[in-house]
């Protein structure tokens, strides 16, 4: 019988909260919304890439990976591979996919479940990155489509909200404050997250 939910949140500094005063960030906030008791681990660092987050995930989850519970995974990045450099990106779209699709597959060869959460714009890089970002979660939701996991897309809803734009500009051009974390635990827990939670 399973008798403890434990969940790894693993991604940048989005998932890290880089920015809310209340230390909460979106990851805190759909923890609070959450019927029922988890255990949780969040595992963002700020700028890692897909490339970055791959690296280091198993070595970072495996240990709070417990035998006999139900084992969760929430993956989110990819705004920071889609930031100009060098004349081209931190990393590639098609490098970034890959990326997405190897942790998913060794999820599943682990018994962890995964939930994506697609990469919030970055209000400060310019159009050119948003372009880049509402592409790289197309592909990322058609991804995940096929590989049977549930994801939610905050790209083009996070750009078009106030709130979130508001505060990014405000702070340090990619990061809201604690309002703009709740528009996207919003997002995130209107999504699949309660579904996916209850084993739906």
């Amino acid at each position: 019988m399973i008798s403890e939910t434990r969940i790894c949140f693993i991604g940048d500094s989005f998932v890290q909260g880089v920015g809310d005063p209340e230390y909460r960030g979106w990851v805190g906030r759909v923890l609070q919304a959450t019927d029922g008791e988890v255990t949780a681990f969040n595992l963002g660092v700020r700028r890692d890439t897909s490339a970055d987050v791959v690296r280091r995930c198993w070595g970072e989850v495996g240990p709070r990976v417990r035998p006999g519970a139900d084992n969760r995974l929430v993956v989110s990045f990819g705004s920071n591979d889609m930031v100009g450099q060098g004349g081209g990106v931190r990393v590639g779209a098609d490098r970034c996919l890959d990326n997405l699709s190897a942790l998913v597959a060794e999820a599943r060869r682990r018994g962890v479940g995964v939930l994506v959460v697609g990469p919030p714009p970055v209000v400060g890089a310019g159009e050119g990155h948003l372009r880049r970002t509402v592409a790289l979660a197309e592909r990322m939701a058609a991804r995940c489509e096929g590989a049977g996991v549930p994801f939610v897309d905050t790209t083009r809803a996070l750009a078009a909200d106030p709130v979130w734009t508001g505060e990014a500009a405000a702070g340090d051009g990619a990061h809201p404050g604690g309002a703009g974390y709740a528009r996207l635990a919003g997002i995130v827990a209107a999504g699949a997250w309660h579904d996916w939670v209850a084993g739906r």
